[in-house]
């Protein structure tokens, strides 16, 4: 007569095991998202400009501004900051 005197038996065994491992795995996920850091687009307004910034650089090189509009658009951007 296992289980007649109102435990789970084994299937209690198992809830338990299964509720650790979710715990402990999410512990374990919180941990390492928080290590990461923010990514791009996920508000790093710094990172933005960054970017904004290297790509105004890529355009002057490949020669489709010329420097006055570089500077106008670098003054516009750190301007937005």
């Amino acid at each position: 007569m296992y289980g007649w005197d109102g435990s789970w038996g084994f299937g209690g065994w198992i809830a338990m095991a299964l509720m650790m491992l979710l715990f402990w795995g999410g512990l374990v996920a919180v941990v390492i998202l928080l290590l990461r850091g923010p990514h791009a687009g996920w508000g790093a307004h710094g990172q933005r400009g960054d970017d904004a910034e290297r790509i105004l650089n890529e355009r002057f090189a490949r020669g489709e501004i010329d420097e006055q509009e570089l500077n106008a658009s670098r003054a516009a951007l750190r301007r937005r900051q």
